[in-house]
């Protein structure tokens, strides 16, 4: 029998979720923003309240470079501290909805993140004070090394509010938009449906119903699209009270902190410009019948005379589909990521070894898969849910990419790590990249039609699908302006975006109405657009590919460079340095030429 697959090891973190190593790490974070408290009043970068003594207020300024090079170290800490506790405290509550103890540790951790808020807050607000003096202060580390961050925060601080009204929407935010976020992950990690299967009803997690669309039974696939439609029925009322409240609260907020709108907000956080965003989209707009064209061939595969409804979207369409334990699964990993560089399949291999990876489906376990790093660790911990198919190791190998990222920039101060949404995905597509190519390059001709109709169905929902939840969001944020929107509003609308990104290639009388209440991105308060920066990502993933197709192994140390910088600075600046224009449809448009490659090839193969 093959081996189960697996739940990831938390216990190389810490001990326990109550374990005496928490509660001392706990007190170690409240110490260190103690100390970051008093750093921020002692330097002159936090004013002091009314109430407290004029003897602060009086004392000789810090020169500015002292008081930068002295916060600095402070912040990385405790971003270092916070991020280790945080991710091991979700790594309970993202597979056990139902720990009230993780539930309540989580909680706490949201409290300590405020202080920090309110200290990034206050050192923008002082920067913007001192934005001339910005050569002076970085002539040294680590103001030298963090200069690019620097000049994101005065940047940033062009639409801050006034210093204690940014303190009062930090805190509001945790009983408003994060409030909002776990009401739709609770009701929809919770939520079960009863399905009949083999000749008996079982009551199954919604997470697995939807799995049941790459079902090879075509009558177990439309079942389960209705059965999933009910479900979501079930608990839409109060899903759209969390909508309504996460996109009143992101306007109030945007407006009051002088956008011109939320999607000023999301390019300022991706680090793009409006120009990049509209050659993005205006390349994939063009891209639409060829994915069409995929997707109405996908329809003649499965015997429709003309559009393919929903529920066949995700169907399989091989008669031989690969299928893989979960050994196997990682074996075949570990050797596709050897052929680019021997340093990223010993990378997968010690995640699979030290069982970086939960893997195994089950109930109160969130659906979907992601990524978070462990800083403190330098480990990653990754959550699946495993089915066998090709689609879920070509996920695991994405998530692992995400994991090289983070490994890229080991060593790093926190403040220079990580990336905008739009460069997250770079690794991640690169590699599940290298895993598609190995096997469609290996598998036998009777399997490659499905090993193709996993990429394009996989591009088909980043490009085509994404669009259509930009498209809905753009158009709620418009009507939240004036008033709360209904469940039968939000599904109207969805529909609407539909019908305009797949266009005849989908039935219109069977599409997805609730797409908007099972996708947790639209319940993220400060990553409103959570869509878009999918497809940017996907198809610069591609286009850097490419590059390592034409420059071979002389790449490699420039790609490893490209990822461990991320954490700074803006997207163009950094494709620059590899002659990438992201504000030209060309370069969109030759990462598209791969998937239409693609499509060509899945097209010519006979029905």
């Amino acid at each position: 029998m093959s081996a189960p697959a697996p739940r990831w090891n938390l216990t190389t973190i810490f001990s326990d979720i109550e374990g005496d190593d928490v509660r001392r790490e706990f007190d170690a974070i409240r110490a260190i923003q103690r100390d970051l408290d008093a750093f921020l009043l002692r330097s002159g970068i936090s004013d002091p309240k009314p109430a407290e003594s004029s003897g602060s207020r009086n004392a000789a300024p810090m020169p500015a470079a002292d008081a930068v090079n002295g916060v600095l170290p402070l912040m990385n800490e405790l971003l270092l501290r916070l991020d280790t506790l945080g991710a091991f405290i979700q790594g309970y509550v993202t597979t056990d909805s139902l720990n009230r103890s993780a539930a309540r540790r989580l909680s706490e951790v949201e409290q300590l993140e405020l202080g920090l808020k309110t200290a990034v807050t206050r050192l923008k607000a002082w920067l913007r004070e001192r934005a001339g003096e910005l050569d002076a202060i970085c002539e040294a580390d680590p103001a030298r090394e963090h200069r690019l961050v620097l000049e994101d925060l005065i940047e940033d601080s062009r639409h801050l509010m006034e210093p204690r009204l940014e303190d009062l929407a930090a805190e509001l935010s945790l009983s408003g938009g994060a409030a909002m976020w776990k009401l739709q992950g609770g009701l929809t990690s919770l939520l079960q449906v009863p399905f009949e299967r083999n000749g008996r009803t079982e009551t199954l997690p919604v997470t697995v119903i939807r799995a049941l669309a790459s079902d090879p039974d075509p009558d177990v696939r439309r079942r389960a699209y209705d059965a999933e439609l009910r479900a979501w029925e079930s608990i839409r009322e109060p899903v759209a009270f969390a909508m309504n409240g996460v996109k009143g609260s992101a306007q109030t907020l945007a407006r009051w902190r002088g956008y011109d709108s939320v999607l000023d907000v999301s390019l300022e956080q991706n680090r793009i410009d409006r120009a990049t965003l509209d050659a993005l989209l205006g390349s994939i707009h063009d891209a639409f019948p060829m994915f069409r064209r995929y997707l109405n061939m996908k329809a003649r595969r499965l015997g429709h005379q003309e559009k393919l409804p929903w529920w066949d979207l995700l169907a399989p369409t091989g008669t031989d589909n690969p299928r893989y334990s979960w050994a196997e699964s990682c074996d075949f990993i570990v050797t596709r990521f050897g052929s680019f560089h021997p340093d990223l399949a010993a990378f997968a291999r010690r995640a699979f070894d030290e069982r970086w990876i939960d893997a195994e489906p089950r109930k109160g376990k969130r659906g979907g898969a992601f990524c978070m790093k462990i800083p403190a660790r330098e480990e990653s911990r990754i959550l699946s849910n495993f089915d066998g198919s090709f689609d879920q190791m070509i996920t695991v190998a994405h998530e692992l990419g995400h994991a090289w990222h983070n490994h890229c920039q080991r060593g790093l101060p926190m403040l220079l790590r990580g990336a905008p949404m739009t460069l997250a995905e770079t690794a991640s597509i690169f590699c599940e990249t290298i895993v598609f190519n190995a096997a469609l390059e290996s598998a036998p001709a009777a399997q490659q039609l499905g090993v193709l109709e996993n990429q394009l169905l996989g591009a088909t929902q980043v490009c085509v699908d994404i669009y259509s939840r930009f498209l809905f969001e753009e158009e709620v944020f418009k009507r939240r302006a004036d008033a709360e929107l209904s469940a039968d509003d939000l599904c109207s609308i969805m529909l609407d975006a539909q019908k305009v990104t797949y266009g005849d290639a989908l039935d219109p009388q069977h599409l997805h109405p609730y797409m908007w209440l099972m996708k947790p991105h639209y319940y993220e308060m400060s990553l409103n657009y959570y869509n878009y920066p999918y497809a940017f990502g996907q198809l610069f993933g591609l286009g850097v590919y490419d590059l390592y197709r034409r420059e071979g192994t002389a790449f490699v140390p420039r790609y490893i460079e490209l990822l461990r910088r991320t954490g700074a600075g803006k997207a163009d600046a950094l494709a620059a340095g590899f002659g990438i224009d992201l504000r030209s449809r060309e370069f969109w448009k030759g990462s598209l030429r791969i998937l239409e490659e693609q499509v060509e090839r899945y097209c010519a193969i006979p029905v």
